[in-house]
């Protein structure tokens, strides 16, 4: 421990804290940037389902699901990576420390399912919630108007 300094810990998680904070607020943007892409690409099909009487609501949850199903096909990549890298080094120890210096030959892996789990769900929920306000611009759109420019 560092006697200058003895909150070394405390500022060490707080640092943790503002880093995970602006990875999801990073993550927010790209997500909101990439569901609006979306909506811009299909302007005319959106156009066209209100044409026929489609309500945005509907719409709106349409294109929640499809953002539903991009992050669910990311989350399943990441986490087979991510559980296979674990395991790799948890079994073979593919990654060597210098014990003199870290106490251990290897460095340790934990597998966690139940925080795994709970990561994933959450992931889910505050990737969809801040996907809700970008779906709303879908009642922007007047179906003459997104028909007349294709």
């Amino acid at each position: 421990r560092s006697t200058l300094f003895p909150y070394t810990t405390l500022f060490r998680s707080s640092i943790v804290w503002i880093i995970l904070g602006l990875m999801i607020c990073l993550a927010g943007i790209t997500m909101t940037s990439g569901l609006l892409i979306i909506i811009l690409e299909r302007t005319s099909m959106i156009g066209i389902l209100k044409a026929i009487g489609s309500r945005n609501r509907t719409i709106r949850h349409t294109f929640l699901w499809f953002s539903f199903f991009i992050i669910g096909r990311g989350l399943l990549i990441g986490n087979i990576l991510g559980i296979g890298i674990v395991l790799l080094q948890k079994y073979t120890g593919i990654v060597t420390l210098d014990p003199q210096t870290y106490y251990v030959s290897e460095a340790p892996m934990e597998l966690n399912i139940p925080l795994i789990v709970i990561l994933n769900i959450a992931t889910i929920i505050v990737t969809i919630s801040v996907l809700i306000i970008p779906s709303f611009f879908i009642s922007h759109i007047h179906p003459a108007k997104s028909m007349r420019y294709e």
